[in-house]
């Protein structure tokens, strides 16, 4: 099955031939990896102008932690967060997106020159959606059970590859019927949103299923806490490389993007794993 490509404002993402990077820049004081690191404007844009040079294709830009137990951010603050560094990489050439899920502060980032709204509750507020077809930005669709504050007590499934790819299709669909156009939709499975680590593991390992959907899919395995259970290692700045055997593993499944906040290593994982699943370079 060709991978299909991502359409996202004026712009065409093909993914057949590679898998896509989409680099993390936190501007939070409290995110799991990195929270405090890049508060100041200008030291977020260095940082995101540092990843676009490592290699990543999309840079993308939060405001406010999603990370189990986060509490909420008020738009203006999320706002005031973001926009300086969304217009600052803008102007540098540097491809953005936004990580939100409030329209006022999807609104204010596109201003800025955002590219995609990077929404982890799929079109939870009833006008994002409108937004995106009314901008011709992209947008990702992320599957979470319950919200940052309650996603960790108890999730269960019955089969929860089937469960996440049937919820995903359905808010997609509630996407093109706001005029949203497919090509602008990618797909992401929420991992670690509301799931255990056996849950992780099976999304996973069952990818191809989500991909079978047709929509880009976009993966963010990123120095989680079920990596760090299965090392055995506290510190998420130290689980780089599990990242990038999970990030091959994506690719070779399918993964139109894979979303990251060491984006060097993760080029060399995905030039490798595209080269053996992707390529049609024939020469000995």
């Amino acid at each position: 099955m060709r991978l299909a490509d991502w359409v996202i404002r004026d712009r065409v993402l093909p993914t057949a031939d590679r898998t896509l990077i989409m680099g993390v820049v936190n501007v939070t004081p409290d995110s799991f990896s990195d929270g405090g690191r890049f508060l100041g404007a200008d030291r977020a844009i260095a940082h995101g102008r540092q990843l676009s040079a490592d290699g990543a294709d999309l840079v993308d830009v939060g405001g406010e932690s999603t990370r189990p137990g986060a509490e909420p951010v008020p738009a203006s603050e999320e706002i005031r967060r973001v926009v300086p560094v969304i217009a600052g990489l803008a102007e540098a050439g540097v491809p953005v997106s936004v990580d939100t899920s409030k329209p006022e502060v999807a609104v204010a980032a596109l201003d800025a020159g955002a590219l995609v709204i990077n929404d982890v509750t799929a079109f939870g507020h009833p006008e994002m959606a409108a937004l995106v077809a009314e901008s011709g930005c992209g947008a990702v669709l992320m599957h979470m059970r319950g919200t940052p504050r309650t996603m960790q007590q108890d999730p269960t499934y019955g089969d929860v590859a089937v469960e996440v790819r049937d919820y995903l299709v359905e808010r997609a669909a509630l996407g093109v019927q706001a005029g949203v156009e497919r090509q602008r939709i990618c797909v992401d499975p929420g991992i670690g949103f509301g799931k255990t680590q056996r849950h992780n593991l099976q999304l996973l390992a069952r990818l191809e299923l989500l991909v079978s959907t047709g929509y880009p899919v976009l993966v963010g395995t990123s120095r989680k806490s079920f990596l760090g259970r299965i090392l055995d290692e506290p510190n998420p700045v130290e689980r780089d490389v599990a990242t990038a055997a999970t990030v091959a593993i994506a690719a070779s499944r399918g993964a139109a993007v894979v979303r990251v906040h060491n984006v060097e290593m993760t080029r060399q994982a995905v030039l490798i794993a595209d080269a053996i699943v992707r390529s049609t370079d024939t020469e000995e």
